[in-house]
């Protein structure tokens, strides 16, 4: 490195990294330095003192020995005799300590691998470290890239100064991609391990709404808010969506002129389904239409346990599960609630199977009989201690019943309520 050529092309070699990958000057001098160093120890012994310096205008390397001045040497890795110290700076003197040259062209080698090697990790830091503080704030944004390559099924995309990887666990599965492909996906996180990681993903729920936020002004604006959203990627989604304007339909606003909106939306995910669901501060009412494509015709719910009874026409069964239950499950995760499907046909052989046991019931009570009792089941009077409130005028105007036999019925239902107080 003696020639100025050879100065001038280190030198641009070292302005080039600084330039290029963000390393200062004074770093690369500091790591040559410790390399050197550490080459001259792994001859020379762990006990000398060594120190290195390069020259920062001629990028010229030197090394030197630190040893103590002293009358006598005992440790000559350390020590110098006065006699010997002058011969390096004439007016040495003992107790100081003094810099001994040494000739590091056999080592020069040597430190310039372990120089290269320590060079290379601090590039791929500083890469990693760059590539981290660009992408890291952008996680949750939309980039498009090309797929370069595929391996157990997880896709590499190259977005320009890098490349991202989509997971098979983030890819909707009924895709299929090849090297070159064009992949759109939202940046889900980045990972800062030794190399970054960007992850992107395409069947999370946070693709799905920056989707709707990038096609749909009124949900950009904030004037339609998206509630909640659940995901079968690829199948079926269901959203729930609010206005913060009476002058804008949630629901309307999101599937635009022809359906044109929402149905780019479904042609970005493979026409997975979309259904939208107009919020209510009633959860029957989002049950009821949170269920489609299939109609419902009543909705019984247990608030406190929240478990839900939905009717549904006869021919609409397999429609309200969907395939492998998909839309029920997907109604579950979107209301917290489970549900048990029937259908009309069901619910009508139930309420008649109810409506005998009542009438039965009620034909135990002495002077009841099975027309009686059909009459008092039906405007639902069904249980004992109902009909015990009635008075004879509310029953004898009841078809079939009289005023005397609206007398013998409240006698007879009084005295089955006592018997059974009795019983028990």
């Amino acid at each position: 490195m003696e020639r100025s050529s050879k100065k001038s092309e280190f030198m641009s070699i070292i302005e080039q990294l600084e330039k290029d990958k963000n390393i200062k000057k004074e770093e690369i001098f500091k790591t040559i330095s410790e390399a050197i160093v550490t080459a001259l120890r792994k001859y020379y012994g762990k006990v000398v003192q060594i120190e290195a310096e390069i020259d920062p205008e001629t990028a010229q390397m030197r090394a030197y020995f630190i040893k103590d001045v002293v009358d006598e040497a005992a440790i000559e890795e350390l020590e110098i005799t006065l006699e010997e110290a002058k011969k390096y700076k004439p007016d040495a003197k003992v107790g100081e300590k003094i810099r001994i040259p040494v000739d590091i062209a056999d080592f020069s080698r040597i430190a310039s691998q372990i120089a290269k090697q320590t060079l290379l990790q601090k590039i791929r830091i500083s890469e990693r470290d760059k590539i981290y503080a660009e992408f890291s704030p952008r996680v949750g944004e939309i980039v498009t890239g090309l797929v370069t390559h595929i391996s157990n099924k997880d896709i590499l995309v190259n977005l320009g100064k890098v490349e991202a990887i989509l997971p098979y666990s983030e890819q909707i599965k009924r895709e299929r991609y090849s090297v070159n492909d064009r992949v759109k996906a939202i940046i889900q996180r980045v990972e800062k391990n030794r190399t970054p990681q960007i992850i992107l993903s395409r069947a999370s729920i946070e693709f799905m709404k920056a989707l709707l936020v990038n096609e749909i002004p009124e949900i950009y604006e904030g004037i339609v808010e998206i509630v909640n959203i659940v995901r079968e990627p690829g199948v079926r989604s269901k959203i729930i969506v609010k206005s913060n304007s009476p002058k804008i339909d949630p629901v309307g606003a999101c599937v635009g002129v022809k359906g044109s909106r929402i149905k780019a939306v479904m042609a970005e995910l493979s026409n997975e389904k979309i259904d939208l669901i107009p919020y209510s501060d009633e959860i029957v009412n989002i049950i009821a239409k949170a269920f489609s494509p299939a109609r419902v015709s009543s909705v019984s719910i247990d608030r406190e346990n929240k478990i839900a009874i939905i009717i549904v026409p006869d021919d609409e069964l397999e429609l309200a599960k969907g395939r492998d239950d998909v839309n029920r499950k997907l109604v579950e995760k979107l209301t917290g609630y489970t549900f048990e499907i029937k259908t009309e046909s069901e619910k009508q052989k139930e309420s008649v199977e109810a409506f005998k046991k009542q009438v039965k019931k009620l034909m135990e009570i002495e002077g009841i009989t099975q027309k009686v009792a059909e009459t008092l089941v039906k405007v639902g009077y069904n249980d004992p201690e109902k009909i015990a409130q009635l008075k004879i005028d509310d029953l004898s105007s009841l078809s079939g019943i009289g005023e005397k036999m609206a007398h013998k019925i409240l006698e007879s239902v009084k005295n089955y309520i006592e018997k059974n107080k009795t019983n028990k």
